[in-house]
């Protein structure tokens, strides 16, 4: 099991592991969550998606902005073939790990509030909430945002 960066050629890839990802979410809340609009050309070309390869499949991906003071977790999403097999926790340790690498001090994300199951998974890897608030993009909606600080290693 690896990551790798994707290429420009992965996009079709990452766009439809993305639609089935998170159909759950889509299907409860009436609409797509917003990581499955998202354009992907722009960001596998500046470097931030990663895929998560198993055998000759790809397992998951992880999309990653790096800052100077923090690394962003924009979405994290696991193929339906492979939820429930840890993978999504994989890939928080890697990005835990590869963080460390870039020597910056917190990872941070955001989610939907109604993403209920996922806010458990990150609260049990070491995040905490720092604040709610509502989705500029979504009306209605709430964003709860989160951060994990990263020790020195």
């Amino acid at each position: 099991m690896t990551m790798r960066l994707a290429t420009a050629a992965d996009v079709p890839l990452v766009v439809a592991l993305k639609a089935a990802a998170y159909q759950p979410y889509t299907d409860a809340f009436g609409y797509p969550p917003i990581p499955v609009t998202e354009d992907y050309g722009p960001r596998v070309e500046r470097g931030e998606v990663w895929l998560r390869q198993v055998d000759d499949a790809v397992a998951g991906l992880a999309v990653v902005e790096r800052h100077s003071d923090h690394a962003m977790l924009f979405s994290i999403a696991v193929s339906p073939d492979f939820q429930r097999t840890g993978q999504g926790l994989a890939i928080l340790n890697w990005l835990e790990a590869r963080a460390r690498e870039w020597s910056v001090p917190e990872l941070r994300l955001y989610t939907n509030a109604r993403m209920e199951r996922n806010i458990a998974l990150y609260l049990a890897f070491g995040f905490h909430e720092t604040g709610r608030r509502p989705n500029p993009y979504r009306p209605g909606w709430t964003i709860v945002d989160m951060a994990k600080t990263i020790d020195a290693g």
